[in-house]
């Protein structure tokens, strides 16, 4: 048995009720398999491969809050800091009611790669709570923010681990999470990023996920022949991802048709109205059958369906494994070309092996959504100078980093004999850097 089917086993012996976290790990394992062949003894000797997969150390902790009704609330709070071996750990807080150890595992070790990829010095983590926004008023998010925050405040800092944001947690929670972490530390840092423009945060950062997505994708397609304008894309989700993907998408002369949420999603032949659009998610925090109501010739559609459309560019910014096999073999039936994540893992793995298989051009999130941590790492930056730069300072340094990482899983792929194979180009960029340094570091 070869070195990675060894540590495959023993992950799935030890994690089988946490089908997230072994998913992402067979996928990363499984691409890797030419690197650790060609370096096997050394890596085997050190265990790269068991230490990559075991965290540094799993955070989990009670949240107790009162609500507006006095009735006091209990939740489950997690961090995970996965590998710090090439900077502090970074990674969002996810709050929702699906939150578990494995998916914040999986997330975590997704995490170590995609930073890795930046280029940029920060390590993998993730966190967040089975704590759900919806229907709370803002001072029951406060209170909650605050308990979470009070436990979370004693395993971070500017130097060890500096969450952000992720589904469920935008500039609200940041803010009510950093304003109880001064409280407590009395220490006014970069621990957080995400954060208000009047208090250190990133001007760009709320665009980022969703334009650095289409700069990836640019690059992508214009290194295979063709361009952004006229082509037909489809994209899901209902958060800053999918917004800002469609309204960088609109600027590069694409059209895109759809957008999804929870409860169901929008077909708009003409093209989604971005500023509608926001105004409906951002403002009113409403759902998509607004839009419908709102815009003539739009039709709303309950459940899932967005992959049934003819189009050119497929990008699913919404959640974990929302793009299936059935899902693959419609697009392909319908001319994809292209398939980008916005998301963090949205393919399920049979899903993406039949998009490859079918020479459609398949870019994984812990590469195509990168924008959002690269962005992230240059608030840090601008935290640490206490400096602040402008919006197009930010999106030009944006734009670079995600169209160099673009080519870094490229030649990773043409490397190892799998041009044309991103998910296995960026799995072996990101770990070869990460293997390098912890090697360099010693077994710790």
């Amino acid at each position: 048995m070869s070195y990675v089917d060894e540590v495959l086993a023993k992950v799935q012996a030890k994690n089988a009720s946490e089908p997230e976290f072994l998913q992402a790990v067979e996928e990363v394992l499984e691409s890797i398999k030419p690197v650790v062949e060609a370096n096997e003894e050394l890596y085997r000797k050190e265990a790269i491969l068991e230490r990559i997969t075991e965290p540094d150390r799993q955070i989990k902790f009670r949240v107790a809050w009162v609500d507006d009704n006095g009735q006091a609330q209990v939740n489950t709070g997690y961090r995970v800091q996965f590998n710090n071996a090439i900077g502090p750990y970074k990674g969002g807080l996810r709050l929702h009611p699906s939150v578990y150890i494995g998916i914040i595992k999986f997330l975590g070790f997704e995490q170590i790669f995609k930073n890795s990829l930046t280029g940029l010095p920060i390590g993998g983590g993730k966190g967040g709570s089975d704590f759900d926004p919806k229907g709370k008023s803002d001072r029951e998010i406060m209170a909650f923010c605050q308990s979470f925050m009070t436990e979370l405040s004693k395993y971070i800092g500017a130097d060890i681990d500096v969450p952000a944001g992720d589904i469920g947690t935008g500039a609200r929670e940041i803010g009510y999470m950093f304003g109880q972490y001064k409280r407590i530390r009395n220490s006014y840092e970069g621990v957080l990023t995400g954060k208000g423009l009047s208090f250190g945060g990133s001007l760009a950062r709320t665009e980022a996920t969703g334009y650095g997505l289409l700069y990836i994708t640019e690059e992508l397609i214009k290194c295979h022949g063709q361009e952004m304008k006229g082509k037909i894309c489809v994209v899901s989700g209902s958060g800053n991802v999918a917004i800002y993907a469609i309204q960088k998408a609109h600027q590069l002369g694409a059209k895109v048709v759809t957008r999804s949420d929870s409860t169901g999603w929008i077909y708009d032949p003409e093209g989604i109205d971005v500023e509608l659009l926001k105004e409906i998610k951002e403002v009113k925090r409403a759902r998509l059958t607004e839009y419908a109501a709102a815009r003539p010739g739009a039709e709303y559609h309950e459940g899932r369906g967005v992959w049934a459309i003819k189009c050119d560019i497929a990008l699913p910014c919404a959640t974990q494994n929302e793009l299936q096999i059935e899902d693959a073999k419609a697009l392909v039936a319908n001319g994809v070309t292209a398939v980008c994540e916005g998301a963090n893992m949205p393919t399920t793995l049979d899903a993406t092996k039949y998009l490859q298989d079918n020479g459609v051009l398949f870019v994984p999130g812990k590469a195509a959504n990168a924008g959002g941590v690269v962005t992230s790492a240059l608030e840090m930056s601008q935290n640490s100078e206490r400096l602040s730069w402008t919006f197009e300072e930010v999106d030009a340094k944006l734009n670079q980093i995600m169209v160099n990482i673009y080519h870094n899983i490229d030649d990773a792929a043409k490397r190892y004999g799998k041009e044309g194979d991103y998910v296995a180009g960026a799995n072996i960029a990101g770990f070869e850097k990460v293997a390098d340094a912890m090697l360099a570091q010693g077994v710790c």
